[in-house]
């Protein structure tokens, strides 16, 4: 072992225990590690949580229309998908946004129609439903969201009045439609808000009704074969799609609401990464004054020969081995507060507003978690190198002192 790295961990480790500055050296980094492992991997897991909702209810893939799709065109579109090899299911589907009345309370969902038999080779709706049953959905009926359902005061059976723009287009031709009143079939719960307090799903023919599509759709909905990567797969589409069509992924169809999750994420990794850098600050702090304490023993070591590099390497050396002590000490700590993260919402919510009203509010009552190995990597190197970073000073400060001068030093 080069002396310079036995220096260093007997000053770390004197008498083969742990001094009182590397256990808090350690504490200080190992907080930072698990502050930042814990952050990303639950922003992670509301991102990675989120895209699976976004899948179940869309697809991986939609393709869409600047007009409607009927007759030869929506025949060239369906040929493009049914020809494609990476295709495992896709369904037509019609969407808008309409106005429920129940009981004079209003509400202007979205609405998405679609042909059952079809839809459910793409998206498992029945992994959603909390009531009723999707086999009872016909062209007379609706599934409301669970929030929808809440606000209008409507249960499975209860009947609500439908409102779709058709009716302000006939009004202008001085033709009345009246409302169309349809039966709750089922109600179902996402576990996201906006799509649980603003959903309505219907059949492909009761949305064609609504908007006077005849046999028209607006896109179709498209399931991907395991491992298939989406982004490649919706390039090819978009080479063989029709002009005025275009393949768009779940990521495209939702980029503002991504961007906004990955800003956020993005933004907490950096404002956390100034613990680290604080501690880096400590570490330097406490490596200069061992450096002021020991100048005797630095001049007394420079002038048996040691050069001022193998010095300085010493300082380098006890910075990173306190930056990796206290990132595997970060890293069982994030991962043991990740594991009882439940525990703790559960806690903060027992002492606050309650347990209901903390899911009714926030929306979730388990806190989700999704690490990537990419994030572990950029956690690991950053703490490794603002550990040794903080080690520079005090090396470079104990590799400019002069032997003759140190050993004079009181």
């Amino acid at each position: 072992m080069p002396w310079p790295v036995y220096l260093a961990l007997k000053q770390l480790f004197p008498t083969g225990r742990v001094s009182f500055f590397t256990l808090i050296s350690f504490l200080g980094v190992g907080l930072g590690v698990a502050l930042m492992l814990v952050s990303t991997s639950v922003m992670g897991g509301f991102g990675h949580q989120i895209e699976r909702m976004i899948i179940d209810t869309q697809g991986e893939i939609q393709i869409r229309a600047s007009k409607p799709l009927s007759g030869v065109k929506a025949t060239e579109v369906e040929k493009v998908l049914t020809d494609s090899r990476v295709i495992e299911a896709f369904a037509p589907y019609a969407d808008g946004v309409v106005m429920l009345e129940h009981n004079s309370v209003p509400a202007f969902p979205g609405i998405h129609g679609f042909d059952y038999e079809q839809m459910r080779r793409v998206i498992p709706l029945e992994r959603y439903l909390i009531n009723g049953s999707l086999d009872e959905l016909d062209d007379d009926s609706i599934i409301l969201s669970s929030i929808l359902a809440r606000t209008l005061n409507v249960g499975v059976g209860g009947k609500v009045s439908v409102y779709s723009p058709l009716m302000m287009e006939r009004i202008k031709r001085n033709e009345v439609l009246l409302p169309r009143e349809v039966r709750v079939a089922g109600i179902f719960h996402i576990g996201h808000q906006q799509l649980d307090s603003s959903t309505v799903l219907c059949s492909l023919r009761l949305m064609q009704d609504l908007y006077g599509l005849r046999q028209s759709v607006h896109g179709y909905s498209i399931r991907l074969k395991p491992g298939t990567d989406i982004d490649a797969a919706a390039t090819a589409l978009n080479e063989k799609l029709p002009l005025g069509t275009s393949a768009l992924t779940w990521f495209e169809t939702n980029a503002d609401f991504q961007a906004v999750l990955s800003f956020e994420r993005n933004m907490i990794f950096f404002l956390l990464t100034f613990i680290i850098i604080v501690a880096a600050f400590s570490i330097t702090s406490s490596l200069l004054i061992s450096v002021v304490r020991k100048t005797r023993e630095i001049g007394l070591l420079a002038a048996m020969g040691g050069r001022a590099r193998d010095v300085a390497f010493c300082f380098c050396t006890q910075g990173l081995v306190i930056g990796a002590g206290g990132t595997v000490l970060g890293f069982a700590m994030g991962l043991l507060l990740l594991h009882f993260r439940n525990n703790v919402v559960q806690l903060i919510a027992k002492f606050t507003m309650g347990q209901n009203a903390f899911e009714r509010f926030y929306q979730f009552s388990s806190l989700p978690a999704y690490t990537q190995s990419k994030d572990v990597i950029i956690i690991i190197v950053f703490s490794l190198m603002a550990s040794m970073l903080a080690g520079l000073i005090p090396a470079w400060r104990a590799a400019r002192l002069k032997p003759v001068e140190a050993l004079r030093s009181e």
